[in-house]
């Protein structure tokens, strides 16, 4: 026999004296149980087989304060059709409103709804109103304007067809408040009804074993109320770091247990740490509006030491002592003191090597960056970057490599091939790309390379420095598996809920 819970035989027994199906409501006045204490007693006697749930959606209605109004007056085209009547079916369209002692914001409304319901026809050359027909005593809308000013409101559900159609009409003249609800109609099954028939018996029981139950004893005489410990409990969702967040975390770890040291830096720099610095032309693209965010106010900052801008603007015009030719253009002090919100962390890691020149030196960031781009589903304007340096005697290239493919095969990407490009601060140079076989080509992950002389000796720097830095986002997206950028900055909860990150 299916053991039963006191508030399960109480619900039972309560529907079985109202005739074996009954609403919630019933139920609830019949046992005395409140709502919450009643669905869950039925569904735990769903679940038994004991009974059954009958679900109907039911839509209630009632008339907003316009429909009132018009419940109690009357509606507008019934007035003006009325004012018609008495003017012998003929009169201008200002004389018959003047009978009718209409509202003018009601006017066109009555004038619609006379053509609508094809009682009189307005000819707009004379402005004279013409009776088409002589309207019913009470439209269908109308009863229901009285119906539901009598009652208050009704089940739209329950109505005649009549009625079910004048619903629509009051509802598209916006005179009804309407909700939805579903009703729910709880029914003895045939197992429930042998149940029953086996007596049903009501037994007091205890929750909680208190220490006065222990201690007088009165436990053994006790009804203990047993608990399925199986059963599924609610979901709970603990705090969590956001998933973004959570990569950053391991992104720095990697690198500090590769024995670098992270660096940080103010998002708005001066473009001589963002551009000329690195040997970026004061005419090159990347430095229009239209790519970089330049400040309003203030417009201009301080420039490091002279014997260093000096340098710098030297190498820009002729290439100073570097052996290059430079870029051939006169150098603008104005240019370099604009203030830029840095489109890349590498304005960190420069002026970190202006102050730090002794090797070996391993530093790296993972900070924000902005550049002026189109949102899309794989760009945005702000996004972080991972950037980094290494300085040594005796550092190549392949040394570069190596560090990225342990940092990146930390991730589990184990595809990571070099391909070489082209960078204005840095040769060689080359990209590091990774192969996403659910999107069949490669994408790529950073661009690295080995810092030119003309970077290097302004800023008093002897040693081979390889450098490299690359968009987090797109790690971020092939370690969740995503395919569009702005699910990392949606915050969709349940997206931030369901998302594991799972440790290779």
């Amino acid at each position: 026999m299916v053991e039963l819970r006191e508030n399960e035989r109480k619900t039972l027994l309560a529907i079985e004296r109202l005739g074996g199906k009954a609403s919630v409501e019933q139920i609830t006045n019949e046992s005395g149980l409140p709502d919450s204490t009643i669905m869950r007693a039925a569904l735990a006697l769903q679940e038994k087989k004991l009974l059954k749930t009958l679900e109907k959606k039911q839509t209630i209605i009632e008339l907003n304060d316009e429909g009132k109004l018009h419940a109690k007056q009357g509606l507008p085209e019934r007035h003006l059709i009325n004012a018609l009547i008495k003017l012998g079916g003929k009169a201008p369209i200002e004389k018959t409103v003047e009978n009718a002692k209409l509202e003018r914001r009601f006017v066109p409304i009555a004038l619609g709804w006379l053509r609508r319901k094809n009682w009189a026809a307005l000819d707009t050359k004379t402005t004279m109103l013409q009776l088409l027909e002589k309207p019913e005593k009470e439209g269908a809308d109308e009863k229901l304007l009285k119906l539901l000013n009598e009652k208050g409101q009704a089940i739209s559900e329950d109505l005649s067809p009549e009625l079910q159609s004048a619903v629509q009409i009051l509802k598209r003249r916006k005179l009804l408040e309407i909700d939805e609800k579903t009703k729910r109609v709880i029914e003895i099954t045939e197992a429930g009804w042998k149940r029953i028939r086996r007596g049903i018996k009501v037994i007091s029981e205890v929750t909680q074993l208190t220490p006065e139950l222990i201690i007088t004893e009165k436990w053994r005489r006790t009804k203990l109320r047993k608990f399925d410990v199986t059963a599924p409990g609610p979901t709970i969702y603990p705090a969590k770091i956001h998933p973004l967040q959570q990569i950053i975390q391991r992104a720095r770890e990697i690198f500090l247990e590769m024995g670098f040291t992270e660096i940080r830096g103010p998002l708005i720099e001066t473009a001589f740490w963002n551009f000329d610095a690195l040997f970026q032309p004061q005419d090159h693209p990347a430095r229009e509006m239209m790519d970089t965010f330049y400040l309003a106010n203030p417009k201009a900052g301080g420039l490091p030491k002279k014997s260093l801008v000096d340098a710098v603007a030297k190498t820009h015009e002729d290439g100073w002592t570097t052996g290059s030719k430079g870029w051939g253009y006169k150098w603008s002090h104005e240019e370099a003191q604009r203030l830029v919100l840095r489109t890349h962390t590498t304005s960190e890691t420069i002026k970190y090597l202006s102050k730090h020149k002794t090797p070996p030196t391993k530093v790296f960031s993972v900070d924000r960056v902005y550049r002026n781009e189109k949102v899309t589903y794989i760009h945005t304007a702000e996004f972080h970057q991972i950037e980094g340096i290494v300085v040594d005697k005796h550092v190549t290239l392949r040394d570069l490599m190596g560090t990225l493919k342990t940092f990146y095969s930390r991730f589990g990407l184990r595809k990571v091939q070099f391909w070489p490009c082209y960078f204005p601060y840095t040769e060689p140079s080359a990209q590091a790309v990774f192969y996403v076989p659910k999107l069949k080509h490669w994408i790529e992950l950073c661009g690295m390379g080995m810092f030119r002389p003309e970077v290097l000796a302004p800023m008093g720097i002897k040693y081979p420095v390889l450098a490299w830095g690359g968009g987090l986002e797109r790690l971020a997206m092939i370690e969740l598996g995503l395919d569009d950028i702005r699910a990392l900055y949606g915050n969709s909860l349940n997206w931030i809920r369901r998302t594991q990150m799972c440790r290779r």
